[in-house]
């Protein structure tokens, strides 16, 4: 029996998250490792004690039309990399790794050129995790450096919207 590879077994078990997500449009899991030790989970979903649009049935930013990426203020949901983050301490994410997986739940696909928002961006940089691998599909994979692609690469001062 061949071994699955190290990084699609972390986003194997980041994938097992995202079905506890509550989002209408799109889920997403994430975990964070760090020397082969995962410190955290996330998963799409509203803040503790507000309904989420699972329960509400329906999404306020697709009644509206609002494109994927943008307006996230008009989201009940804590995104999965945010959840993560939220959930472990800051010494023990310095250095760590973040793997994300999102799926359409029209589909059942896996999100397409999928990357962290804007502000998940940011807390990524200051939870001081240096490495986010986001699935493209079952086997394939890419991996972000937070440094160079995130800081240095700094896409808020473009304008672009999306993600």
């Amino acid at each position: 029996m061949k071994r699955r590879d190290k990084t699609n077994y972390y986003l194997d078990i980041a994938e097992t998250t995202l079905e506890r997500g509550t989002c209408l449009r799109r889920r997403y899991g994430a975990i964070i490792v760090k020397n082969d030790q995962i410190i955290s989970t996330g998963y799409v979903g509203a803040p503790r004690g507000r309904s989420n649009c699972i329960d509400l049935g329906y999404c306020a930013r697709e009644k509206m039309n609002i494109p994927r990426g943008e307006r996230y203020e008009l989201c009940r949901s804590v995104h999965a990399e945010a959840n993560a983050i939220i959930h472990a301490s800051r010494n023990d994410m310095l250095g760590a790794t973040l793997y994300l997986v999102g799926k359409e739940v029209s589909s059942g696909e896996y999100v397409k050129n999928s990357n962290p928002c804007a502000m998940c961006k940011r807390m990524i940089i200051n939870a001081g995790i240096k490495t986010v691998i986001v699935r493209d599909d079952e086997e394939n994979y890419r991996v972000v450096d937070v440094e160079k692609d995130f800081v240095e690469n700094d896409d808020s001062l473009s304008g672009i919207f999306g993600y």
